[in-house]
């Protein structure tokens, strides 16, 4: 008689036998545009639904309301939540990936939006931060439960699929109005991630709009006007000098360095021949642990007070003023004792999968998972993607997943999941 594999086997074996049904799930959501800005998510997200439905998984659709989106910059978002009840008792595993993404940009040898597959590697926007964790994280559900099926499995627990739209912007219309409207209350959680590394901590990230307001007029006269764009000038060095000292400011987190200071976006002036009037400036404060952001906002507002005094006192003219809004504060996630669980299957399964050690360790990104910790869950970060960011091409041309890391990652999860939904475990 032929013995009856594993469990672990029986879910590998799952995973490999429906795998081109998955690559294509991931293409059919790569191939729908999510760009954020302008952030119209809410159709990608209702065709996502009705792919989840094919396989017979329902999920609850969560719209959040239009004045708050477009407060927020975007244009529509709906949440969806998938709830599988997997036995009475236990604990309940969220599993988290965003499928909103930065615009493509230039430079792309493959459409973005193609979901072209290339020497092994599927390419397109999204392909690798997150829209590949959307299938990594259905199929690995799908294999737990058909495996629970043949294999009879007594399990205990539930997993919560949270598929959202707000990570671009912060997350705060995402996992943040799932967990503040009380849609969801898990017991552990996992967001999407990459294959090498369990992430248990990471930075956090200030953004801050700076307005600068001079006084326009015609570039035959400059005298007449204020340049604003001078002023800026004069600010954007002083914030960029706050560099040298930040690498002197080491995290004791391994994955983890130091702060950084990063302008990311500069609009202003009219024309050529007009001496700018209004130039507007978007600063990232990328924040190790160990900082306080109280601490480092109110740094850089009285840098920038400051640094606007002494412009204007070398000038004969009323000189500049600015408003500083904050757009985003992110703050880092410290990883939480009961976080064992989630490490220790990951990193188990991930070597064996994968055939060498798992590390965990912090990352400098901020993420959504920093929402459910805040909140006193435990949370980590794994799921399908190369060794690094860099590797992934994310919010750069050409980003790819590497099919063999996400099949390899999805046979992860699926074991690590069945590891959580058995009792005792």
């Amino acid at each position: 008689m032929t013995p009856t594999p594993s469990p672990y086997t029986a879910l590998d074996a799952w995973v490999d036998a429906h795998f081109d049904e998955q690559v294509k799930f991931l293409q059919h959501l790569v191939r729908i545009p999510t760009d954020t800005p302008p952030g119209n998510n809410a159709p990608h997200a209702e065709a996502t639904a009705e792919a989840l439905q094919a396989f017979g998984l329902e999920a609850e659709r969560i719209e959040v309301p239009s004045a708050q989106v477009q407060a927020a910059g975007m244009q529509s978002i709906t949440n969806l939540i998938v709830r599988r009840r997997l036995g009475q008792g236990g604990r309940t595993v969220a599993l988290n990936a965003h499928g909103d993404v930065v615009p493509p940009g230039e430079g792309w040898q493959h459409d973005p939006y193609g979901g072209d597959i290339v020497q092994g590697k599927l390419y397109g926007r999204a392909a690798a931060v997150s829209k590949c964790d959307f299938s990594t994280f259905t199929f690995a559900l799908r294999a737990l439960e058909a495996v629970q099926q043949s294999h009879q499995l007594a399990l205990a627990g539930a997993v919560e699929l949270h598929f959202t739209y707000d990570e671009e912007f912060g997350g705060e219309l995402g996992p943040g109005y799932l967990l503040a409207n009380g849609h969801t209350k898990p017991d552990l959680m996992v967001a999407a991630g990459f294959s090498y590394q369990v992430v248990t901590a990471h930075n956090g990230c200030l953004q801050l709009q700076v307005t600068v307001h001079g006084r326009m007029a015609h570039a035959a006269i400059p005298e007449t006007g204020v340049d604003a764009l001078q002023g800026a000038t004069h600010l954007l060095n002083a914030l960029y000098a706050t560099n040298e000292r930040n690498r002197t400011i080491k995290s004791q987190v391994e994955g983890i360095d130091h702060p950084y200071l990063n302008v990311g976006l500069i609009e202003g002036g009219t024309n050529t021949n007009v001496i700018p009037g209004k130039v507007v400036f978007k600063l990232d404060r990328r924040m190790i642990p160990e900082e306080d952001p109280t601490q480092v906002e109110a740094e850089l507002r009285a840098l920038l007070d400051a640094e606007v005094a002494r412009f204007n006192a070398t000038r004969h003219d009323e000189g500049i003023r600015i408003d500083v809004q904050r757009m985003l504060l992110a703050r880092a996630m410290q990883p939480l004792p009961g976080n064992a669980p989630l490490v220790q299957a990951l990193q188990h399964h991930g070597s064996e999968v994968f055939g060498e050690p798992i590390a965990a360790l912090g990352t400098p990104l901020y993420t959504d998972v920093r929402l459910y910790v805040e909140r006193g869950i435990p949370g980590v970060i794994y799921g399908a993607g190369p060794r690094t960011v860099l590797e992934s091409h994310a919010k750069r041309a050409d980003e790819r997943i590497d099919l063999a890391d996400l099949q390899r990652a999805t046979k992860v999860m699926a074991r690590a999941l069945l590891d959580w939904m058995t009792p005792a475990a």
